[in-house]
């Protein structure tokens, strides 16, 4: 698929977006809006449409940096216990830090988040058994004890029913002043790309990286930041987008091939395309009404994710 035809798809769907909802705000009306329509462009429907693109972006992003990292194609921050660390930490932040801000829920989950990324990583090293399929059972076996934890101190405190609602992904509670924090994804999707070579050669292996001169510890740790940071941003903004750093840099590696740099422009810009799709779907389905992001996501990510697992299994990877 040719980048230009992607940029296309994002730009017809970002002006969709806009003047899809409930009040009626018509392209015809764009030159003569009244005060009402003005209000719902810039305090929904444009805060809206900038935290899809970021996070469809940094999410997809950050899934193809932990495939290239762990070497497998359903490695993802979902398959990992990263979300599920995050949630821990946004848990943790409500305990012990009730009137804090966002910004501080955000940094205890992005503490919590990086540690359960690593505790991964280092399980992925000592596993002699590397299977494509047996690794991210593992990791979703990891998530699973850690989201075990989260509920059962979620039921302690009586915080189960909160922080299940606020972290289901959603952006219809999206305006401005509450997606903010989604900038913060920015600079460390930059800085993805500036090490994108780096994360290249990193993925060939410890020792073949070490031997072209890299740091490799250093190189997977700053992967593993970028993964906790973004990570922990959209957890907090949006909630959980199942699916989305797993199958996004898979569809690109069909066709893009696994060079790291050459494949980010169209991770990033397929991944913000899906959600879009997702989420005008989700808008319209069963309008007036909405589904949320994280169920659209879900359930249109699971079965291109076992297309993909039937695809790789056919072809004997």
């Amino acid at each position: 698929m040719k980048l230009i035809y992607l940029v296309v798809m994002l730009v017809i769907l970002s002006i969709t977006s806009l003047f899809v909802g409930v009040s009626n705000v018509s392209p015809l009306d764009i030159f003569h809006l009244s005060e009402d329509q003005l209000e719902i462009l810039m305090i929904s429907r444009f805060p809206r449409l900038i935290s899809i693109l970021i996070a469809g972006m940094a999410m997809s992003i950050v899934g193809l940096i932990m495939q290239q990292l762990s070497r497998n194609k359903f490695v993802s921050p979902t398959t990992a216990g990263t979300m599920d660390s995050a949630r821990l930490g946004i848990l943790v932040a409500l305990i012990l830090f009730p009137a804090a801000g966002m910004l501080e829920k955000m940094a205890v989950a992005f503490v919590f988040a990086l540690l359960g990324t690593f505790v991964f990583m280092k399980i992925l090293d000592k596993i002699k058994f590397k299977d494509a399929i047996f690794i991210p059972l593992v990791g979703l076996m990891f998530g699973n004890i850690v989201g075990s934890i989260t509920t059962f101190f979620a039921y302690k405190y009586n915080l189960i029913q909160s922080i299940g609602s606020w972290l289901h992904g959603d952006f219809s509670m999206i305006i401005k002043g509450r997606y903010e924090l989604l900038y913060i994804s920015i600079p460390a999707v930059i800085l993805a790309y500036i090490f994108a070579n780096r994360f290249t050669i990193a993925g060939m292996g410890e020792d073949f990286a070490t031997n072209l001169g890299l740091n490799f510890k250093q190189v997977v740790n700053i992967g593993l930041v970028i993964v906790a940071l973004v990570s922990s941003c959209v957890m907090l903004t949006v909630g959980s987008l199942p699916f989305l750093g797993l199958i996004i840099p898979n569809i690109v590696t069909i066709y893009q091939g696994d060079h790291l740099k050459k494949s980010l422009h169209h991770t990033a810009l397929l991944g913000a395309v899906f959600v879009l799709i997702c989420d005008i779907f989700g808008r319209v389905i069963i309008f007036p009404y909405e589904v949320s992001i994280g169920l659209t996501v879900g359930v249109i990510g699971s079965g291109i994710f076992l297309y993909l697992l039937i695809r790789r299994r056919a072809h004997g990877l």
